[in-house]
């Protein structure tokens, strides 16, 4: 099997550009319709834009990484 000799090891990245697949939903928290890149799982939550940022622990709020 060959691989292309990309920094990804030869698997392609999807286009940024390139319409996703998208999945209406409705948020856990507020009830509002949303729309998520992901097919949702039963019995898992699923925030929309807003819900996800509050969710989210305060040292990814402020944009650290480890």
């Amino acid at each position: 099997m060959a691989y292309d000799n990309n920094r990804n090891g030869g698997r392609s990245y999807r286009d940024r550009n390139e319409a996703r697949e998208m999945f209406k939903t409705v948020c856990s928290d507020c009830g509002k319709e949303c729309e998520v890149p992901f097919k949702p799982t039963e019995g898992r939550p699923v925030y929309c834009r807003d819900c996800f940022r509050k969710h989210q622990p305060e040292d990814r709020q402020r944009g650290r990484r480890f």
